[in-house]
Order: C-alpha cells, then sequence, then structure tokens
C-alpha cells in the first residue's frame, strides 16, 4: 500500500554516518559466513541467509537507480516491477557462494560510490521510493541503513537488534510508527523506551523496553524484550 504523506527522514548526516557503519558491519558479517551457512535458514520464513544477501545486493542497485534518477532528470525506478525485484532476488540467491559473495560486494561498492559521487544539488532532486512515494534523493542513506540493520540481523549471523545504534533504533521506530499511523494502523498503546527518554503515545495500554527491543518488535513482530502481554504490531513492510 503507498502512504500518502510524505515519510519522514531523519538528518542526512545522521542517514550517512549510520548507512556507513550498518554497510561495513553488516559486510563483515556477510563475508564470514560459509557456504553451507548462506544455504541455511535466515530470520526470513521461506528466505535462505544467501536470499538475504541476494536482497541487499540488488537493493544496493535499486538505490542507485533512485541516484542515478536524481542526478540525471531521467527517471529509474528502483525496479521495474515487484515481479522483477522478485525474479532479481531469486536469480541472485541461486549464484554458488563465491559468486553470491563477489555480486554483494560489487554492488556495496556501487552504492557506496554513487552516494559519495552525488552533486550537492542532486540531493535535493525528487524521486519515488519502494512504495511509489515521492521523496527526496537524500532519504537513499537512510533506506539503505533500515535495509542494511534489520537484514543484518535477519542473517541470524551474530547480529542483533541490540547491536543497532541506540539514535538509529530511535529513528527507526520514529519511522515504523509514522508508517503505521498513516495506514490507520497504529498500534493503540503507549510505548515507554526504559533506556531512553522517548515515548510514544496512542493509548491508555503502556508497554515498555529497551529501544532496541522496541525496534525489534515494531519491525519483525519479536516481543521478547518488551516483557508479558504485548500485542502483535501490524505487519511493517
Amino acid at each position: 500500500m503507498t502512504h500518502a504523506t510524505q515519510p519522514h527522514i531523519p538528518r542526512f548526516d545522521a542517514s550517512r554516518r549510520w548507512w556507513a557503519a550498518g554497510e561495513l558491519i553488516v559486510s563483515g558479517h556477510v563475508y564470514r559466513l560459509s557456504d553451507a551457512d548462506l544455504a541455511a535458514d535466515s530470520g526470513l520464513p521461506g528466505w535462505s541467509r544467501a536470499h538475504v544477501v541476494a536482497h541487499l545486493a540488488r537493493n544496493a542497485d535499486a538505490l542507485v537507480n533512485l541516484l542515478t534518477w536524481a542526478r540525471t532528470g531521467v527517471e529509474t525506478p528502483m525496479y521495474p516491477s515487484r515481479a522483477a525485484r522478485d525474479a532479481g532476488i531469486e536469480a541472485t540467491a541461486a549464484q554458488p557462494p563465491a559468486e553470491l559473495r563477489s555480486d554483494f560486494g560489487a554492488a556495496s561498492e556501487r552504492l557506496t560510490a554513487a552516494i559519495r559521487g552525488m552533486p550537492a544539488e542532486a540531493w535535493t532532486a525528487q524521486v519515488r521510493n519502494g512504495q511509489g512515494v515521492a521523496v527526496r534523493a537524500s532519504a537513499v542513506p537512510w533506506m539503505r541503513a533500515k535495509e542494511v540493520w534489520v537484514h543484518g540481523v535477519d542473517l541470524r549471523a551474530g547480529l542483533t537488534f541490540a547491536d543497532l545504534p541506540v539514535e538509529f533504533a530511535v529513528a527507526l521506530v520514529d519511522d515504523v510508527l509514522d508508517l503505521f499511523a498513516d495506514r490507520g494502523q497504529a498500534p493503540e498503546v503507549t510505548i515507554v523506551a526504559t533506556d531512553v527518554d522517548r515515548t510514544w503515545a496512542n493509548g491508555d495500554k503502556r508497554i515498555r523496553g529497551p529501544v532496541a527491543a522496541i525496534a525489534a518488535w515494531l519491525t519483525r513482530s519479536d516481543a521478547s524484550g518488551m516483557g508479558n502481554d504485548v500485542p502483535p504490531p501490524p505487519a511493517w513492510l
């Protein structure tokens, strides 16, 4: 579903910092996965770890498309279609492990080069995200930061939500709750972060947890760090 309002995007400098850190950390986890590790299940139903790595590779190229659009003015969507996106992930995941690792690394390098090489004025250009919403190109580092950190956890390779930078986790909770509110699906609860001074109020029932646990609950329906009697959240994406 396309959400109609402009999504909230964190500060550009913070987004770039979170993206760069996430890209580096998650790449390290990917390269340490053995061939057998890649074939094993990820944290996402129906996806192996190879599928997660493949998705991150193709997402990097999709975001390069958006930066190309912003830089040239020629409309270049992330993916030609949802079917093409899904087929690309499957084909990438089916590669031999060495080729998959190489593909992932090359795609990450292409995105890094595109971000670092963007003319300053091009960051203000309007493009469309994967949900069809118009955003500035300056949203791309934030979009990638979410992908690498959350899917890095999905790899089940040692990274957990507790490893996310705290300020990034707060911004992620803001982002997800804004999306739910725009869909009319905001959980009717007041969420209290126990480790940072943040509360998200939308109901009398109060639930508590560290902000990393809140992010895990909202994005992956994992309430293990939130105590008892926590309702299931809406589907994130």
